[in-house]
């Protein structure tokens, strides 16, 4: 796993942004978008596979279509921020396949976390494995997705106004 942090000029910036949009298009497709034949754009994907930046390709579901999937976000305050407590607790969410997104945040909250559940037992059985049992966890709020109005992993790797 490479860690190297690469220069990107405005071909990459266009090809991760098509790359995030639907990266399952053939390399020729790629190609076209950003102005590079199939084998310069193979090259860039695995210089940014090497390099760290592409992490993996992964299918994203559309969440209204998974029967009785709950998705709740997570507010959490510790007690303590050892490392040894910090890294117990990110490596028991890191294991657990429900938890999708964790933050480590400012403010008045420690970590925001993201839970994707068959229903609310499932939920309920999550958060005390996970949170009500750890004796370093001082303060837990869940609050439950009515409506997923916007969900996505696609970032900018460019400033908004270029």
């Amino acid at each position: 796993m490479g860690s190297k942090l690469i220069s990107l000029d405005d071909v990459d910036h266009r090809l991760l942004e098509a790359l995030q949009a639907d990266a399952d298009r053939t390399l020729r497709d790629l190609g076209d978008l950003v102005g590079l034949s199939p084998s310069a754009v193979l090259r860039r994907v695995e210089g940014y596979k090497a390099s760290g930046l592409l992490k993996r390709k992964v299918a994203v579901l559309d969440t209204s279509q998974v029967p009785d999937l709950v998705l709740a976000v997570c507010l959490v305050t510790v007690e303590r921020e050892s490392p040894d407590h910090r890294k117990e607790f990110c490596d028991r969410l890191e294991r657990t396949p429900q938890v999708q997104q964790v933050y480590d945040v400012s403010g008045v909250w420690d970590y925001v976390v993201i839970l994707a559940a068959r229903g609310l037992p499932e939920v309920r059985v999550l958060a005390e494995r996970l949170f009500e049992s750890d004796e370093n966890v001082r303060k837990l709020t869940t609050m439950f997705v009515l409506d997923p109005i916007k969900t996505g992993c696609a970032v900018p790797t460019r400033p908004a106004d270029t």
